[in-house]
């Protein structure tokens, strides 16, 4: 009784302010919460009331940017700068006007691609597989860059390699101006990309957003053959932070990080790249190990002095000149001409606010409320004394709200198409 009195009174207290599209979504969650059944846990209330929700029923993101498949690298990397977002759909300009989704889209180019392709044009070329003579070229003509580049690590006595000019000289280049996006569709990570339909459930686009690594979820229409919406780990996030109050976000929101298993790497298992290292060595270690940042660490120390993430790589190639001053571009000359480079041209950013940290007794609507108004993707778990301890991520925390039940999935994978031979994602 004294659950359904919260619930009530939780429900009105949302009722009297006005209410976001994200506050109307929790209202609905409430509702399907007020009804499951006693004995299921909390855990499976909230996976029957989101298996119950269409995507339809997100919030629509504003209004979707393409890039032609005829773009050049350097303009979609403005494109997706200038619009502070990681990725977009990229239409195929042969597509007929009545193509299906799937004819229309040659894929999502990330900021993850375009580090990679950054990566493969410091590297050697591999001699069973001769490289384009454009990109032989460009290769040796870069400062003898393409030493000791290969997926091995770049310590301190390899910051020379990326002299401060390196990458004014890669963004001037006819080779940079002249790739274009679906130049490099080998980094896109599906083909053309895995989407939902606008009748698929809240679940599946959850765990696809958690379980299975997705940093975005297109959903289609049929009827048009077009994207109606982009559903990011963030938009989640946002939507969460905007249902406090209500008695199922309560019920696991006031759990503490450790109650729920976060972080859930040791302090030995962080990937971290130090300050004194080649910044081209964080952008290595997140494509190695497929993630979407790492904390930049004191030399000789365990705490961390700042964060770079693949959204990062756009400081390199829309503001090469911020690093002219530099013999080489280690991780921490990085983070300071960025952070001076921002503070000319962009005070509101994230990277301003330093490195975000929390203690394990934090909550997960604490954790929650953190992240969203500080717009970040993950955040780094310190102990009394600051040492890193651990790193949450959005998909971290997703992971913790739902399930996937057995043979949930059944054979949904099965129409998504093969990744390019060539891909290296």
């Amino acid at each position: 009784m004294a659950s359904l009195q919260l619930r009530r009174e939780s429900s009105m207290d949302q009722q009297e302010s006005p209410r976001s599209p994200e506050a109307k979504l929790g209202m609905k969650v409430e509702d399907l919460w007020g009804v499951q059944e006693p004995k299921l846990s909390p855990n499976e209330k909230l996976n029957a009331c989101f298996e119950s929700i269409p995507v339809s029923a997100f919030p629509l993101a504003p209004q979707g940017i393409e890039i032609k498949s005829d773009a050049s690298l350097a303009e979609a990397v403005q494109i997706l700068a200038q619009n502070k977002i990681l990725s977009a759909p990229v239409v195929d300009v042969n597509a007929p006007e009545d193509a299906t989704w799937i004819d229309r889209y040659i894929g999502i180019v990330e900021f993850a691609g375009i580090a990679i392709w950054i990566l493969q044009q410091s590297e050697p070329p591999s001699p069973r597989s001769p490289s384009s003579p454009s990109g032989t070229y460009f290769a040796v003509s870069i400062n003898g860059m393409t030493s000791a580049v290969g997926l091995g690590t770049l310590g301190p006595e390899d910051a020379s390699i990326t002299s401060g000019d390196f990458f004014e000289a890669l963004t001037s280049s006819k080779f940079y101006k002249n790739t274009k996006v679906r130049d490099i569709s080998g980094t896109f990570r599906w083909a053309p990309f895995l989407a939902l339909q606008k009748s698929n459930s809240f679940l599946t686009m959850l765990l696809l957003l958690s379980k299975y690594k997705m940093k975005s979820v297109p959903v289609v229409d049929l009827g048009d053959g077009k994207i109606n919406n982009i559903i990011t780990q963030s938009a989640v996030i946002h939507m969460l932070a905007e249902c406090t109050g209500f008695h199922w976000f309560e019920s696991w929101g006031t759990k503490k990080l450790s109650e729920i298993g976060l972080p859930t790497m040791s302090p030995k298992e962080i990937i971290k790249v130090h300050e004194d290292q080649p910044v081209l060595q964080a952008f290595k270690l997140m494509r190695k190990n497929r993630i979407g940042g790492v904390p930049v660490v004191e030399s000789g120390g365990k705490k961390a002095i700042g964060n770079i993430s693949l959204r990062d790589v756009q400081f390199l190639l829309t503001a090469p000149e911020i690093y002219r001053d530099y013999r080489s571009i280690t991780a921490k000359n990085f983070l300071i001409a960025v952070k001076n480079y921002l503070e000319k041209h962009d005070k509101r950013s994230p990277m301003l606010s330093g490195t975000v940290t929390c203690k394990r007794d934090k909550t997960v609507k604490e954790l929650i409320q953190t992240l969203d108004s500080e717009k970040i993707h993950r955040m780094y778990v310190v102990d009394d004394d600051g040492n890193l301890e651990g790193v949450i991520t959005l998909r971290d925390i997703i992971s913790r709200l739902v399930h996937e039940p057995h043979g949930y999935f059944g054979d949904f994978f099965d129409g998504v198409l093969p990744l390019p031979e060539n891909c290296r994602v």
